[in-house]
């Protein structure tokens, strides 16, 4: 190999970059380095999977190696990069066995992605508490939940999964009470999930309210529906500690003035996630916020030759035009893409983000973009005015209109919409799309008040709930 173009993670950014770069160069050498035996699995699916509504671990699985191969792609599972030289154009590489070696590339690709953040807590070694950011948690998860007398190992058929963790799992007690920790995106899914498994659930949350880069009004509609579905939620109570040597038997949480403690059989702790960007000390690469590696529009870093994408990567806020980290399922996918086009000849930019995202909680469908809390828009240099209404889904007088709450901030000198939220039962998910096509295109709130979004009773009313909010805080702005 002269000019291999060397990726080094085999998820969403990384595949989609090789790939790319295969289909338009096919004559260049791609060579992929994965740590572990996992490739290129849907993280956003595995709460589903614990819940049973989806059959089978391979069914979150997008590639088989044999598929990744017949691209003409050389996947190296196994292998552990632990070391960049940009200088020399080349890294330094641990295989499962303990061997390493040197890998020469062109260009370099860092798609390392990210780890769950565990805070106070260790989990290691404490049965019946996890964190759930891989395919082998999951399983474990999935297996733990389960009575041992009825779990069905074919459940977790993959083959790359740690069949030991998971027969081990399988064996113990299924458990009763569970507590989550932290009522984010990982909080909320899990919460229907193990609800759905059949547990008594309590969710906390460190903050007043869930969800909390959705805004209050998302926040509150979710906790009611949570509560109503028998799961209970405790905001503004921090747990302090996971309680247990073997097996885990309760947490420790702050209830106000004193420390309460709560007897439980499972722990998933999800406060959030942090960057993989160990290979690339000192090498002199330019951090970012969140400690992410800091990229260009194209996802070329400070070192030349190398590029990073996903969640170990910045990328552009479409509202601010500043450097941002949003760890999405869509910005690793869409940045590998474009860097493989890159690559392979063809600059193509990474896209700007804003943040849309879109969460379930039971029946309650949840959106939001851009900046919903005051403290970050005033941070990047708005002046927030918001407003929440309530609106139908549907026409009114046809059969499943459901209400559904729309938020809407925008900046008052400028009178543009910097960002919203949306919540209800009927479709209001997919709604969020329509903000963030707005953000992207800069409309202020006039223009979107006078966007010819589609009508008829079955799907909207006249009035799309978008419409109504945005004519608002029109007459906020005007004010």
């Amino acid at each position: 190999m002269t000019d291999p173009f060397v990726v080094v993670g085999a998820d969403a950014a990384g595949l989609s970059a090789a790939s790319k770069c295969r289909r338009e160069d096919p004559d260049r050498d791609v060579v992929v380095l994965e740590k572990g035996r996992w490739i290129s699995f849907a993280y956003c699916g595995m709460p589903y999977f614990i819940e049973g509504r989806i059959e089978r671990l391979s069914n979150l699985l997008s590639l088989s190696p044999s598929e990744v191969d017949d691209r003409g792609i050389d996947l190296r599972r196994g292998h552990e990069v632990v070391g960049v030289d940009p200088e020399e154009r080349r890294v330094s590489v641990r295989t499962a066995d303990g061997e390493t070696f040197e890998e020469p590339y062109g260009d370099l690709l860092v798609a390392t992605g990210g780890r769950a953040v565990t805070g106070p807590f260790d989990v290691r070694g404490i049965d019946g508490a996890f964190t759930l950011h891989d395919m082998d948690a999951a399983a474990a998860i999935d297996a733990y939940v389960a009575d041992p007398e009825e779990y069905d190992p074919d459940r977790a058929d993959a083959s790359a999964v740690d069949r030991e963790r998971v027969d081990h799992n399988a064996a113990l007690p299924a458990p009763e009470t569970a507590a989550i920790v932290g009522g984010g995106y990982v909080g909320v899914e899990m919460a229907e999930a193990l609800t759905g498994r059949g547990l008594d659930v309590h969710l906390f949350q460190r903050s007043e309210h869930l969800l909390p880069p959705f805004g209050e009004a998302v926040g509150e509609r979710v906790e009611t529906e949570l509560a109503d579905r028998g799961v209970t939620v405790h905001t503004g109570r921090p747990v302090g500690e996971i309680v247990g040597d073997d097996r885990i038997e309760a947490i420790e949480f702050d209830d106000g003035n004193r420390s309460e403690t709560l007897p439980v059989d499972l722990a998933v702790v999800g406060v959030g996630i942090e960057p993989n960007t160990e290979l690339l000390s000192g090498t002199g690469v330019e951090l970012g916020e969140g400690g992410a590696i800091r990229t260009d529009e194209h996802g070329r870093t400070n070192l030349p030759g190398v590029y990073a994408a996903g969640d170990c990567a910045t990328a552009i806020h479409a509202v601010t035009g500043e450097e941002a980290w949003m760890p999405l399922g869509l910005t690793a996918n869409r940045s590998g893409r474009a860097i493989g086009a890159t690559v392979a000849g063809d600059p193509t930019p990474v896209g700007e983000i804003a943040g849309t995202a879109v969460v379930k909680a039971f029946d309650q469908e949840c959106g939001r973009v851009g900046f919903l809390e005051e403290a970050a828009a005033v941070e990047a240099g708005f002046d927030p005015v918001r407003e929440t209404i309530t609106a139908g889904s549907r026409s009114g007088y046809y059969p499943g209109a459901a209400e559904t709450d729309v938020t809407l901030v925008a900046d008052r000198d400028s009178g543009r919409l910097i960002g919203g939220s949306i919540v209800g039962p009927d479709r209001a998910a997919v709604r969020v799309n329509t903000l963030a096509t707005a953000l992207e295109a800069d409309l202020t709130v006039p223009e979107l008040e006078r966007l010819d979004l589609a009508y008829a009773p079955p799907f909207s009313p006249v009035w799309d709930p978008i419409l109504v909010a945005a004519k608002v805080l029109n007459g906020t702005l005007e004010k």
